[in-house]
Protein backbone atom coordinates (compact mmCIF):
# COMPACT_ATOMS: atom_id res chain seq x y z
CA UNK A 1 0.00 0.00 0.00
CA UNK A 2 3.02 2.51 0.74
CA UNK A 3 6.26 2.76 -0.83
CA UNK A 4 9.18 4.50 0.25
CA UNK A 5 12.22 5.77 -1.59
CA UNK A 6 15.32 6.62 -0.20
CA UNK A 7 18.12 8.35 -2.12
CA UNK A 8 21.19 10.48 -1.43
CA UNK A 9 23.48 8.08 -1.01
CA UNK A 10 27.02 7.36 -1.90
CA UNK A 11 30.84 7.98 -1.43
CA UNK A 12 32.05 10.70 0.62
CA UNK A 13 35.42 11.41 2.05
CA UNK A 14 35.96 11.85 6.02
CA UNK A 15 34.38 14.87 7.39
CA UNK A 16 32.40 15.27 3.89
CA UNK A 17 28.40 15.85 4.06
CA UNK A 18 25.78 13.67 2.30
CA UNK A 19 21.84 14.40 2.31
CA UNK A 20 19.77 11.27 2.53
CA UNK A 21 15.90 11.86 0.98
CA UNK A 22 12.95 9.51 1.87
CA UNK A 23 9.69 9.82 -0.36
CA UNK A 24 6.54 7.98 0.48
CA UNK A 25 3.80 7.47 -2.18
CA UNK A 26 0.74 5.73 -1.97
CA UNK A 27 -3.10 6.18 -0.78
CA UNK A 28 -2.04 7.50 2.48
CA UNK A 29 -4.12 9.17 5.00
CA UNK A 30 -1.30 10.40 7.33
CA UNK A 31 1.95 9.54 8.25
CA UNK A 32 2.97 9.98 12.28
CA UNK A 33 6.98 9.32 13.15
CA UNK A 34 9.46 8.87 10.29
CA UNK A 35 12.92 7.73 11.33
CA UNK A 36 16.07 6.41 9.92
CA UNK A 37 18.09 3.13 10.78
CA UNK A 38 21.24 1.99 9.76
CA UNK A 39 23.34 -1.10 9.31
CA UNK A 40 27.08 -1.89 8.48
CA UNK A 41 28.21 -5.02 7.59
CA UNK A 42 28.18 -7.46 10.67
CA UNK A 43 26.84 -5.14 12.63
CA UNK A 44 23.02 -5.09 13.86
CA UNK A 45 20.35 -2.39 12.27
CA UNK A 46 20.63 0.61 14.79
CA UNK A 47 18.44 3.24 15.27
CA UNK A 48 19.76 6.42 14.10
CA UNK A 49 17.01 8.94 14.51
CA UNK A 50 13.45 9.80 14.83
CA UNK A 51 11.19 12.90 14.08
CA UNK A 52 7.54 12.97 15.24
CA UNK A 53 5.13 14.55 12.73
CA UNK A 54 5.17 17.85 14.87
CA UNK A 55 9.25 18.04 14.41
CA UNK A 56 10.15 16.68 17.96
CA UNK A 57 13.45 14.87 17.60
CA UNK A 58 15.97 12.37 18.87
CA UNK A 59 19.40 11.39 17.65
CA UNK A 60 21.39 7.86 18.48
CA UNK A 61 24.46 9.67 21.17
CA UNK A 62 26.90 8.91 18.50
CA UNK A 63 25.48 11.12 16.15
CA UNK A 64 24.20 14.52 17.80
CA UNK A 65 25.98 17.57 16.91
CA UNK A 66 26.38 16.01 13.47
CA UNK A 67 23.05 14.97 11.60
CA UNK A 68 19.93 16.09 11.39
CA UNK A 69 16.22 14.28 10.30
CA UNK A 70 14.45 16.83 9.20
CA UNK A 71 10.52 16.66 7.14
CA UNK A 72 8.25 18.03 4.85
CA UNK A 73 4.48 16.88 5.69
CA UNK A 74 2.90 18.40 2.46
CA UNK A 75 5.50 16.17 0.31
CA UNK A 76 5.52 13.26 2.48
CA UNK A 77 9.36 13.12 2.69
CA UNK A 78 11.78 12.59 5.69
CA UNK A 79 15.85 13.78 5.15
CA UNK A 80 18.75 13.08 7.35
CA UNK A 81 21.32 15.73 6.63
CA UNK A 82 24.98 14.28 7.12
CA UNK A 83 27.64 16.62 8.03
CA UNK A 84 31.20 15.70 9.41
CA UNK A 85 30.62 12.09 8.15
CA UNK A 86 33.18 9.20 9.88
CA UNK A 87 34.29 5.78 8.59
CA UNK A 88 32.14 4.17 11.12
CA UNK A 89 28.82 6.03 9.63
CA UNK A 90 29.52 3.55 6.85
CA UNK A 91 26.50 1.26 6.75
CA UNK A 92 22.76 0.96 4.60
CA UNK A 93 20.24 3.70 5.71
CA UNK A 94 16.77 3.27 5.60
CA UNK A 95 14.17 5.09 6.26
CA UNK A 96 10.54 4.16 7.93
CA UNK A 97 7.38 5.63 8.20
CA UNK A 98 4.58 4.71 10.38
CA UNK A 99 1.60 5.39 7.92
CA UNK A 100 -2.02 5.43 8.28
CA UNK A 101 -4.37 4.08 5.22
CA UNK A 102 -7.02 1.92 6.01
CA UNK A 103 -4.88 0.42 8.89
CA UNK A 104 -1.38 1.96 10.59
CA UNK A 105 1.37 0.02 9.59
CA UNK A 106 5.54 1.08 9.70
CA UNK A 107 6.78 0.80 6.52
CA UNK A 108 10.37 0.51 5.44
CA UNK A 109 12.37 1.61 2.29
CA UNK A 110 14.88 -0.70 0.51
CA UNK A 111 17.77 1.30 1.71
CA UNK A 112 20.77 3.15 0.06
CA UNK A 113 24.51 3.32 0.56
CA UNK A 114 26.19 5.55 2.69
CA UNK A 115 30.46 4.96 2.33
CA UNK A 116 32.79 7.02 4.15
CA UNK A 117 36.44 6.25 2.84
CA UNK A 118 39.57 8.32 1.99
Amino acid sequence: QVQLVESGGGLVQPGGSLRLSCAASGTIFSISNMAWYRQAPGKERELVATITRSGTTNYVDSVKGRFTISRDNAKNTVYLQMNSLKPEDTAVYYCTANALTTTLNKYWGQGTQVTVSS
